[in-house]
C-alpha cells in the first residue's frame, strides 16, 4: 500500500467518526425533535401526509440533523407514534422527556419550537388541539409560549 492510499483512508476513517461522533451528539436532538413532530402531528388525532413531508423536509434542511439518514428520521418518528398509539400516557411522557432534553439549550429549543408550529400549520390549519399541544412543548422548554405567539 503507498503512503497516498493510506493517508486517504486514514482521512477517510476520521470522516466516519466525526459523524458518528456527530450523530452521537445530535442524537438528542433528533429525539425531540421527533417527539414533537409525532405529538403535534397527532393533536388533531390523524397525522396528515402533508405533516410527514414537512416535518422531513426541515430534517433533511438542518446541518445539525441532516447526518441522519431518512431512514433513521422515519424510524424516530414512527417509535415515538407508535408509542403514542400504543398508551397516549406513557407515549407522552418519553415524548415529553426527550423534549424536556433540550431545555438546556436555548437555541436548540427555538428552533425545536418553530419546527413543531411548522409542521402544525403545514395542512393550512393550526387548531386549537395543536396550538395547546406547541404551548405544552414550549413551557417543557421553558420557553414563554407568548414569544411564539401562542
Amino acid at each position: 500500500m503507498s503512503f497516498d492510499n493510506f493517508l486517504s483512508q486514514l482521512k477517510s476513517k476520521a470522516n466516519e467518526l466525526k459523524t458518528e461522533a456527530l450523530k452521537f451528539k445530535n442524537k438528542d436532538f433528533l429525539n425531540a425533535a421527533m417527539a414533537g413532530s409525532a405529538l403535534i402531528a397527532m393533536a388533531d388525532g390523524s397525522i396528515s401526509s402533508i405533516e410527514k413531508q414537512k416535518m422531513i423536509k426541515f430534517i433533511e434542511s438542518n446541518d445539525a440533523l441532516s447526518i441522519f439518514t431518512t431512514s433513521d428520521v422515519i424510524k424516530a418518528f414512527q417509535d415515538f407514534v407508535g408509542q403514542l398509539e400504543f398508551d397516549k400516557d406513557i407515549g407522552e411522557a418519553k415524548a415529553y422527556q426527550a423534549i424536556g432534553k433540550m431545555k438546556s439549550n436555548s437555541e436548540a429549543s427555538r428552533l425545536l419550537l418553530r419546527m413543531i408550529i411548522s409542521i402544525a400549520s403545514s395542512d393550512g390549519d393550526f387548531d386549537g388541539d395543536e396550538k395547546k399541544i406547541a404551548v405544552k412543548i414550549a413551557k417543557e422548554l421553558g420557553i414563554n409560549p407568548a414569544e411564539f405567539e401562542l
